[in-house]
């Protein structure tokens, strides 16, 4: 699978994305990093080699062909974990340390929250990043289109 001709990316037998540039150099076990994981997901990766230096460089993610996106995509899923929260069913209290209960694009789950400096605020469209007290991150893209009283009982830690 080719990008514009300037490389190609494929799997080895072992499963490792292999990396050949439009010179020939061949660059195995390359991994994908964002740039912007959370402001900007579709914008900026690099292709790192195992040396940990940049091998390649892709400006959009959406520019790249169909085959090749979700052999990026594949190899992004595996090294990120980031449920959405999509409802908060409950929080055991309004300080902190506190356990939320939650629904996520993965499932229900809870977790402790450590402190109210564990939601952070992400840009001005209402993203919030919250870490859980195992180093879990949630991810919530716009906290004002939660329902009320998810609404309601976030706005209690922020």
């Amino acid at each position: 699978m080719t990008m514009d001709g300037a490389f190609h990316l494929e799997r080895d037998a072992f499963g490792r994305l292999v990396l050949t540039t439009a010179d020939g150099l061949r660059h195995e076990g390359v991994v994908p990093v964002r740039a912007f994981p959370l402001a900007a997901p579709q914008e900026g990766l690099s292709m790192v080699g195992a040396e940990g230096r940049e091998v390649a460089w892709i400006a959009r993610l959406d520019s790249l062909p169909p085959a090749l996106r979700a052999l990026v995509d594949e190899e992004l899923a595996q090294r990120e974990f980031t449920p959405e929260i999509l409802r908060l069913v409950s929080v055991s209290t309004f300080s902190t340390p506190s356990v939320w209960e939650v629904e996520t694009d993965r499932g229900p789950t809870r977790f402790e929250l450590k402190g109210e400096e564990d939601i952070r605020r992400l840009g001005t469209a209402g993203a919030l990043l919250v870490a859980s007290s195992h180093g879990i991150f949630f991810s919530i893209r716009d906290r004002r289109a939660l329902d009320r009283g998810s609404r309601r009982l976030l706005e209690r830690f922020l």
